[in-house]
């Protein structure tokens, strides 16, 4: 059987699996699945339509699933769905979908969403993401597999982050930021590759060499960026990580693409 405290609180609807270990003082809904191997520490909130995967450990005063903070939510059944393996630590705050979002917010696996992140409604996170001390996104945020949001970070609503990105801490994030890019300061901007992560993550020496060529015509100076993306494509289209880049800037955006500042093409 589940081991739950006796001075914690679920409700006779929700789904505990035999396993779930939870601490004191916690409040468990009625519409929440916990998976086998779920660990929720002491005072704990979760509520809502919430499901928490296989193996996420929830640490003291997370509080998760409850009505997403935006004015426009006016009641309706929406979802919040936390993959498997995940680590939330102390105070983070993850709220579910709403109509206009597609009515879910999905987490996806493996992720590390560090003391006082917050995930907003309608957000999409990948696998491996890293959230640091404190890093907020808006509502509608995508974030592809392998990011890492620094600490006191701010992503701006609808602005989708493309994988193995690295979102320097204190940064201000208004629009899109390409897969492997990395960006840093108020009102961020692209100061070039994520070089350390690409290399954690075991990329070969000549994809990364690849990538910094292809970025460097991507930003450089002469024709559009539409252009410019057509021959990077068209030059380096054979290298995976490229295509990557190439595919996300094809992808529909809601707030234009992050770029570098002008002559600080690395």
């Amino acid at each position: 059987m589940a081991s739950i405290h006796s001075t914690t609180v679920v409700d006779r609807h929700a789904e505990i699996a035999e396993d779930v270990a939870i601490g004191p003082f916690c409040v468990i809904g009625p519409h929440v699945a916990l998976k086998p191997g779920v660990v929720v520490e002491p005072h704990v909130v979760i509520g809502g339509h919430t499901t928490v995967g296989e193996r996420t450990h929830v640490f003291p005063f997370a509080s998760i699933g409850l009505k997403p903070q935006d004015l426009k939510f006016a009641g309706e059944l929406t979802e919040l769905v936390i993959g498997t393996d995940n680590q939330i630590r102390e105070h983070v705050t993850m709220n579910p979908g709403t109509s206009g979002g597609g009515g879910v917010t999905r987490v996806g696996n493996g992720g590390l969403f560090m003391v006082g992140a917050h995930v907003a409604h309608d957000c999409r996170i990948g696998d491996n993401v890293i959230m640091a001390n404190n890093a907020t996104l808006g509502g509608h945020v995508a974030i592809e597999d392998f990011a890492i949001i620094g600490g006191l970070s701010a992503v701006h609503q609808f602005v989708r982050i493309g994988r193995n990105a690295m979102i320097g801490g204190m940064s201000g994030v208004e629009q899109d930021v390409i897969p492997f890019g990395s960006v840093m300061g108020n009102r961020a901007r692209l100061s070039g590759l994520n070089i350390v992560g690409l290399k954690r993550h075991g990329f070969s020496r000549d994809d990364i060499q690849s990538l910094r060529n292809a970025y460097r015509q991507l930003f450089a100076e002469g024709a559009t960026l539409a252009e410019r993306a057509a021959q990077i494509e068209q030059e380096f289209g054979g290298c995976a990580p490229v295509r990557q880049i190439v595919d996300f800037m094809k992808a529909d955006s809601q707030r234009g693409l992050c770029r570098p500042r002008d002559g600080h093409v690395d």
